[in-house]
């Protein structure tokens, strides 16, 4: 028997969600409580309310707190990127408004901020240059996979190239909170997708993949609200219900790292692919969500990862 109680706190969890969803994918447009409302099947009135007690913040602390740190993101990825187009892109159209609310919540000006997060990664960089002699990468064009690739010293790395991946609908289950090391969280989390994705016959065939979508910069959002999904792509007709999202994931250039690391290496993963590959690369981050995909089963506690980060040139 269904726990009517559970139904309705999942349903409540999938309408807050989409909206999480639509403000995403709108932070650089006028989004309007009406329109929150209307994407999360809520009346109006009730919609406020509902929507602060779930998540704890009100829709527009929300919005806030989201295009205030993209744009410390976008302040650190894209350092010849003006302030004021920054501002433009993450829904501030007069910079003054933006530059206070920005020092308001990082405690710095834009511009102190980005000068001194660079001046830190530098020093980062300089303390760290043996290691990137050792782990030093070299480029090349594939002729049979019309991608560029890299050859890299890094040993968890198995390969690198950029390359188009193509516009993909998934399903989701997403946390919000803590997650850094935290394998039983992402066991949980998996176990409640694929049960509700088995039965459905959608594991396996032409759209199935298994992803984790990082949402949020552990480096600036505060842990207790970094939301991370757990997906498996699915045929965008696909119906979904509950605790489980849908989403489109538009196409786009990527870095695609491929490793082989235990438990414990992810992040050194991670961390090789924006303080090593990056600055060598001629590429820089984008603004759309980087994610990990799973091509392989885990075998022995050993992982098969793609780290797939959004790029354009600098």
């Amino acid at each position: 028997m269904v726990n009517h109680n559970s139904y309705i706190e999942e349903e409540y969890k999938s309408r807050i969600n989409r909206v999480f969803d639509y403000i995403e994918s709108h932070l650089d447009e006028n989004i309007t409580l009406e329109q929150l409302a209307f994407e999360a099947h809520f009346s109006k009135y009730h919609f406020h309310r509902l929507f602060s007690a779930i998540v704890g913040e009100t829709p527009f602390q929300f919005i806030q707190r989201i295009r205030l740190e993209k744009s410390a993101t976008l302040l650190l990825s894209n350092p010849k990127q003006n302030i004021s187009s920054i501002a433009l892109q993450c829904g501030f159209t007069d910079i003054s408004i933006f530059s206070r609310n920005f020092k308001s919540h990082f405690h710095s000006s834009p511009s102190s901020y980005r000068s001194e997060q660079l001046l830190k990664s530098k020093n980062s960089q300089i303390n760290s240059k043996h290691l990137q002699e050792d782990l030093k990468s070299s480029m090349y064009f594939c002729f049979q996979s019309q991608t560029i690739k890299w050859k890299t010293k890094m040993k968890l790395n198995k390969s690198v190239e950029v390359k188009e991946l193509p516009k993909r609908t998934v399903a989701y289950i997403r946390h919000t909170g803590p997650y850094k090391g935290d394998s039983q969280l992402f066991e949980n989390l998996w176990n409640q997708l694929f049960s509700w994705a088995g039965p459905r016959k959608l594991i396996g065939g032409p759209y199935f993949t298994s992803l984790i979508m990082y949402h949020d910069d552990p480096n600036i959002t505060e842990y207790a609200k970094l939301r991370t999904s757990v997906c498996i792509g699915v045929d965008p007709i696909t119906k979904v219900d509950g605790e489980v999202g849908k989403m489109d994931m538009e196409r786009g250039d990527y870095v695609v790292a491929r490793f082989e690391v235990d438990a414990t290496q992810f992040q050194e993963a991670w961390d090789w692919v924006y303080g090593q590959w990056f600055p060598s690369s001629g590429y820089q981050p984008d603004d759309r969500a980087c994610f990990e995909m799973y091509p392989e089963e885990p075998k022995n506690g050993r992982f098969i990862i793609d780290i797939c980060v959004p790029v354009k040139p600098i």
